[in-house]
């Protein structure tokens, strides 16, 4: 069987991956919150876990393998929305508004990954379906003296854990005191303690508790879930390298207290962050798009993925315009090689073996160049659909390769000439302005005239130019 190595953040190491189960491998990934569109550094882990899942299948078999990824359906943010739907008039209760909302995102967050060719995980929990199980293990965590009840909170005592807290991170207690930006209440009897439970108001949405009427705090929420669908040891615990600190590092305290015989997650793998052409994405730099802008822009969603796997996923990604031109540019002579070809029975060996080797995605997009050089389509259909690419179901967008712009470059060649002898460029820039409205990149040079579908490309609108 294929050895599939990972690069464990508990151990800082690249390990063998081993699982306590072959026959159930299991993994949880810690999802959105669903309050609005996923922008694209959201989209970074769930292609990341999407490539492990499939790579686990593949090595293991597909019953074999149980992939959970949560949404969280309880924030402020959401709360917020439901509550200025409802001043603006909107029917149902508060709850149902907030429901509603949750929905609402929840379906654009699996239709915008979907195009992205990720897989759909084998659960998706939501926190509010697991309430009961969260007020039960904030009721364990008090009885064993790792929690306390104070002004209508639950606090975990990190006192109670302070010899193991921030191993995972790498920080010791008293580090994080000193430099922690850490909310300072009077109920907390350490500044490090963080909320299992907290109360709400009449106006938000609320839970029956032994503490009051309240709701969880963000960490509890994982621990419970996981628990209750994988039991409490697991293989892959995954998520942004943001989680680390303090989600996933309370994820474990919560989780190892309230079950010590159990290890929680034996492997942690944490993808790093995203940026666009060189700088962080944020609002106000103009930057920030989500899945859905790109689609709407008519980037497609296998070009968006191909340009993930171009970078491996512990470094920093930068997206850029060039890398989707060229990423389109190679899918689209990847989906003419393969026309008509049924995949070869696996994926070539040196496919699998770069991806076993901690995913390096980029050096197995590397084989498929090889592949394709070589004129092995077979073998490069197979290898990409293991990468998620490929697939018939992302390949609509591709139809425009058929297009014939040979006609459409001769008239603009003809059309430059005349130019030249009259000085009147009036139709050249007339016909350069419709291709590019078309979507298309027009490259003009000494040796003629080049027409290059771009993301976007519309051969309707060539019609009658």
């Amino acid at each position: 069987m294929t050895t599939i190595k990972l690069h464990n953040t508990r151990t800082r190491a690249k390990e063998d991956f081993v699982p306590i189960s072959a026959d159930n491998v299991r993994m949880y990934v810690c999802g959105p919150t669903v309050y609005d569109r996923a922008h694209l550094g959201n989209a970074r882990p769930v292609v990341v876990f999407d490539v492990l899942y499939r790579l686990l299948r593949h090595v293991y078999g597909a019953d074999q393998v149980t992939y959970v990824r949560n949404f969280t359906d309880v924030d402020d943010k959401i709360n917020a929305t439901a509550l200025a739907r409802q001043k603006a008039g909107a029917d149902g209760t508060l709850e149902q508004l907030v429901q509603e909302r949750s929905d609402e995102t929840i379906g654009w967050y699996l239709h915008d990954m979907g195009a992205l060719g990720a897989l759909e995980p084998d659960e998706m929990p939501r926190a509010t379906q697991y309430i009961a199980q969260m007020v039960a293990m904030i009721e364990d965590l008090i009885a064993k003296g790792h929690a306390y009840a104070a002004e209508g909170h639950v606090l975990f005592a990190v006192d109670s854990w302070k010899e193991h807290y921030g191993a995972l991170s790498g920080r010791s207690v008293d580090d994080m005191i000193a430099g922690a930006r850490v909310e300072v209440a009077p109920y907390k009897r350490n500044p490090m303690d963080f909320v299992l439970w907290k109360p709400s108001t009449d106006e938000l949405p609320g839970w029956d508790s032994p503490w009051g009427r309240g709701r969880p705090g963000w960490h509890i929420e994982c621990s419970a879930m996981s628990y209750e669908l994988l039991g409490e040891s697991f293989d892959i615990h995954g998520g942004g390298n943001d989680l680390m600190f303090p989600h996933h590092e309370n994820e474990i305290a919560q989780s190892k207290c309230a079950h010590p015989h159990g290890e929680f997650a034996r492997y942690w793998l944490h993808n790093e962050m995203l940026q666009v052409e060189g700088k962080k994405m944020s609002k106000s730099l103009g930057n920030f798009f989500t899945v859905h802008d790109l689609l709407e822009q008519g980037v497609p969603g296998e070009v968006i993925r191909f340009v993930f796997l171009q970078t491996h996923y512990r470094k920093p990604m930068d997206w850029t315009e060039k890398k989707a031109r060229e990423a389109e540019a190679t899918l689209r002579k990847w989906r003419a090689l393969t026309a008509g070809i049924e995949p070869a029975a696996s994926a070539a060996p040196a496919v699998v073996a770069a991806l076993s080797d901690d995913l390096n995605t980029a050096g197995a997009l590397a084989e498929l160049h090889r592949l394709a050089a070589d004129g092995d389509a077979a073998s490069l259909l197979a290898g990409a659909q293991l990468l998620g690419l490929l697939s018939q179901e992302m390949g609509a967008w591709a139809d425009t390769a058929s297009v014939d712009l040979s006609s459409h470059a001769d008239r603009l060649s003809d059309a430059r000439a005349s130019a030249m002898q009259s000085k009147d460029f009036s139709e050249v820039d007339r016909l350069k302005a419709a291709y590019l409205a078309a979507g298309l990149e027009v490259r003009m040079s000494k040796d003629g005239v080049e027409l290059v579908p771009g993301t976007g490309f519309d051969a309707a609108k060539l019609e009658g130019v």
